[in-house]
């Protein structure tokens, strides 16, 4: 592990702070001191990261930043707005990073995604795999808009001395996530489809692709624990993978939703969909080596707070509301 740089008295500005994942960086970076009084978080209606003026207004007087703002959702909003999705989140990220080096930031944390991977990476993806083929194409355009920012990272590390770090988490879920079934991601979707098919009193369950594909997925406050381990105490050029190490299939993972939910009707593979990547599951040997991270919430202990979480606060409650 790195040296232990401590939190206090640091301004930091965490942008993406006020979403699924950011409200739990936030908190774990409280707990691990940073002060809540010198925390920034800009939001999108007001601070357009897209715009280079904008994110030197947002990193001054700043000492470390972390960038978790993205533009992102499920395979739908992938063949949906590929363009959108390439340029905003290159943008947003290329001129934070641009503009945090000019302000004399002493430390950039940049979340990418596991979409950055190629489509047939050999499994369990190790971060040297990173550059040996193209990612799977639906979301080709967002997985390297934000690779490229780990090139942009380590080429100011390497001109300018800028410390500047990579996080590749991958698939998160949790309470708060988006469950929107226009742009969710497999989890929330699944969960609000089985939900809303007990509502109404449906026994036919249709679900995207044939359910081979395999995913591993990450509770969202065991992924914020291991950016800020990393922001804490890794000062790295390599990228990092943020994982559990732990894969499931489509097919098992809405059988175990089913369970979890009492859902007892058939599930119908809607084959003519895209199934997305093959398989997506990490080696995360790297980041309990560099920073001492490893996963704690168990998957199905996960899901039973996730679906609690939705039937509590999100969940339409008649059939009148769908």
């Amino acid at each position: 592990m790195g040296n232990w740089q401590s939190l206090a008295g640091q301004n930091i500005l965490v942008t993406g702070g006020a979403g699924f994942l950011g409200k739990q960086v936030v908190a774990q970076l409280l707990a691990a001191g940073a002060d809540k009084e010198r925390i920034a978080i800009p939001r999108s209606h007001s601070c357009d990261l897209r715009d280079g003026s904008m994110c030197q207004a947002a990193v001054a007087g700043q000492d470390l930043v972390v960038h978790l703002a993205a533009h992102v959702g499920g395979i739908g909003l992938n063949q949906a707005k590929p363009a959108e999705l390439f340029y905003d989140n290159l943008m947003m990220g290329a001129q934070l990073i641009h503009a945090a080096y000019l302000a004399g930031v002493k430390k950039f944390v940049c979340v990418g995604t596991i979409c950055a991977y190629p489509k047939f990476t050999p499994v369990p993806f190790r971060e040297e795999d990173l550059w040996n083929g193209y990612p799977e194409e639906t979301n080709a355009p967002y997985g390297v808009a934000k690779k490229a920012l780990l090139v942009q990272l380590q080429s100011y590390r390497a001109q300018y001395g800028f410390n500047g770090i990579f996080l590749l988490p991958v698939n998160l879920y949790g309470p708060e996530d988006n469950f929107d079934p226009r742009s969710s991601h497999v989890i929330p979707a699944l969960i609000r489809k089985v939900h809303e098919a007990q509502i109404a009193g449906q026994r036919d369950l249709y679900v995207w692709g044939d359910g081979s594909p395999t995913r591993e997925f990450i509770y969202s406050e065991d992924a914020a624990r291991g950016i800020a381990l990393a922001t804490c105490a890794y000062d790295g050029a390599e990228p990092v993978n943020i994982g559990t190490g732990y894969e499931i299939s489509i097919r098992d993972l809405i059988a175990l939703i089913c369970r979890l939910m009492e859902f007892e009707g058939h599930i119908i593979w809607q084959a003519d969909k895209p199934n997305g990547q093959p398989r997506r599951c990490l080696d995360v040997t790297r980041a309990t080596q560099l920073f001492g991270f490893t996963s704690q919430v168990s998957f199905e202990e996960g899901l039973r707070r996730t679906i609690a979480w939705y039937r509590h606060n999100a969940a339409p409650v008649a059939a009148g509301t769908l």
